[in-house]
């Protein structure tokens, strides 16, 4: 019999990660370092927009005050994944608009899910995403709904594993610049009661 080392390793660092990587909703004290680690984790998938480009989205998007406006809304839920006492990733849900392509009863959107490179891999995102089904369905929704950019292969694999459907394209602007995005859903079904939600 021959063991599959890779499969073995990667299974342990998802076991490791379950075991020491903490989810919590986030609170006003984490405002500032939900923005340092939202700027860190966006440059490094969208590096190669223009300096100015990336400059004027993360004022206009990862701003301290205005991680702490989301913190504080009702409508959007953010989760935080500590590991090793630093943010190792996080992810925002929200009710709110949503595209003509997305059809599916009582829409949610998964707003972002920002995993730090050091983590990724190892079982952090799934745990995420399984939390941020939960706050959709703690705000009423039945389908939960994202943009993801065309050139991320790597997460839309994960989305598209993880059950999603591709249903449409929409913009999404970086500073000045366009880029375009793919949209893509999950029908959420309410997991066992035993299953209980994140505070």
């Amino acid at each position: 019999m021959t063991l599959d080392y890779e499969q073995l390793a990667q299974a342990t660092a998802q076991a490791i990660a379950t075991r020491v990587c903490t989810i919590r909703r986030a609170a006003a004290a984490d405002a500032v370092d939900l923005a340092d680690f939202g700027a860190r984790t966006f440059i490094d998938t969208y590096g190669n927009f223009s300096a100015d480009d990336l400059r004027l989205h993360l004022e206009r998007t990862f701003a301290p005050a205005l991680q702490a406006a989301e913190i504080a809304d009702p409508d959007v839920a953010t989760l935080l994944a500590h590991g090793g006492g630093k943010l190792a990733a996080f992810v925002q849900v929200r009710r709110g608009a949503v595209p003509g392509c997305v059809s599916g009863a009582a829409p949610v959107e998964l707003h972002r899910l920002y995993v730090d490179r050091t983590w990724q891999g190892r079982g952090v995102a799934q745990r995420l995403l399984a939390a941020a089904g939960e706050a959709a369905r703690d705000f009423g929704g039945a389908t939960l709904w994202l943009k993801v950019w065309e050139r991320n292969a790597r997460a839309i694999a994960f989305y598209r594993k993880s059950g999603f459907v591709d249903v449409g394209v929409a913009e999404f602007a970086v500073g000045n610049d366009s880029t375009t995005d793919r949209v893509l859903v999950l029908e959420l079904r309410r997991p066992p009661r035993a299953v209980a939600a994140f505070p």
